[in-house]
């Protein structure tokens, strides 16, 4: 391995512990807040963490069969993950529990499709993991994640329009960088997109952990009673 396939390598541990570290950060803010939806933002970064992991042993050499069904499963959770903790910011309990029933199938169906499908260990070519995995696990990842960005971008955009913060700007261009690494399944690109993916999920992060502190709104105050 040559000085500069050592720093690629080198790279990609750096990036999934920089994003395990995030992900502690938001287990922490879960506790000490008590909500679900950093608990869920913590959970996406592992997941985010987890494969670039995997792109890591991938790139050494270290690669099995189960490490690529979990990558493909990593590939969809992550968005749909994340975006559990959006919706439940929204503050619409309705569309909350919608969403969270429809995101939790389909992240288990494609959970257990990824493992039941046998993948050939030719989709790591050079230590890249370039390969598409069957038409089964694509549809079920793209069920998985276009709604998963969908909610995302529209979270971003309805946080923009309560109050103009670069946070949520962060948020939305995250969004997008990483929905559609998502969406068209991410090993289908050259090992640059390993380092976009970990922009878009640090950028949605930052993003995700302020829409928190958003005010809701302060109801208008009633009239002022006159003194008798």
């Amino acid at each position: 391995m040559g000085p500069s396939a050592v720093a690629i390598a080198l790279s990609l541990a750096a990036l999934g512990a920089a994003l395990g570290v995030l992900a502690g950060r938001g287990f922490v803010r879960a506790v000490r807040t008590r909500k679900l939806a950093q608990a869920l933002w913590g959970a996406g970064l592992s997941l985010g963490a987890a494969a670039m992991a995997i792109e890591f042993l991938a790139y050494v050499g270290l690669v099995t069969v189960g490490l690529l069904q979990t990558y493909v499963f990593l590939s969809a959770g992550i968005v749909g993950v994340l975006s559990l903790g959006a919706v439940g910011s929204l503050h619409r309990p309705r569309l909350a529990r919608g969403f969270a029933a429809f995101e939790l199938v389909a992240l288990a169906v494609t959970a257990g499709a990824s493992y039941a499908t046998p993948l050939p260990l030719s989709m790591v070519v050079g230590g890249i993991i370039v390969g598409n995995p069957p038409p089964n696990l694509l549809i079920l990842s793209t069920v998985v994640t276009v709604p998963a960005t969908v909610v995302l971008l529209g979270t971003a955009v309805i946080s923009l329009r309560r109050a103009f913060r670069w946070s949520h700007v962060t948020m939305l261009a995250g969004a997008c960088v990483l929905g559609a690494g998502g969406a068209f399944y991410i090993a289908s690109f050259p090992v640059m997109l390993y380092y976009a993916e970990f922009v878009g999920i640090v950028m949605l992060f930052v993003g995700l952990i302020n829409l928190s502190r958003l005010p809701i709104g302060t109801p208008a105050p009633g009239p002022t009673p006159r003194p008798e």
